[in-house]
């Protein structure tokens, strides 16, 4: 998660403060669930779609096939649909 924050940091020049508060306080899978089971998406998601760099997002990273073990089929299909409704196009499931 710290490695999310210092990517976008530096390539988009985006300071998430609030996310890095959030990860030092729950711990990494804890915040990326509460970001995606959110109602609504986060501010620094928003920002990332806005700057057009959603592959940065915790969402992005929760559908990675890499981290999978991490989180049930319910929240990666929460983050999939959350990408889905601002235009990042993923893959659909092998299920």
């Amino acid at each position: 998660m710290v490695q999310i924050y210092e990517r976008a940091k530096s390539e988009t020049g985006y300071v998430a403060t609030r996310f890095i508060q959030m990860v030092a306080e729950h711990g990494g899978l804890e915040t990326a669930r509460r970001l995606i089971t959110s109602d609504h998406p986060s501010d620094g998601f928003t920002t990332l779609w806005e700057k057009h760099r959603l592959d940065l997002s915790v969402e992005s990273h929760v559908i990675d096939p890499r981290f999978s073990e991490l989180f049930t089929r319910h929240e990666i299909l929460l983050a999939r649909n959350r990408l889905a409704q601002y235009g990042y196009v993923t893959e659909a499931p092998n299920d």
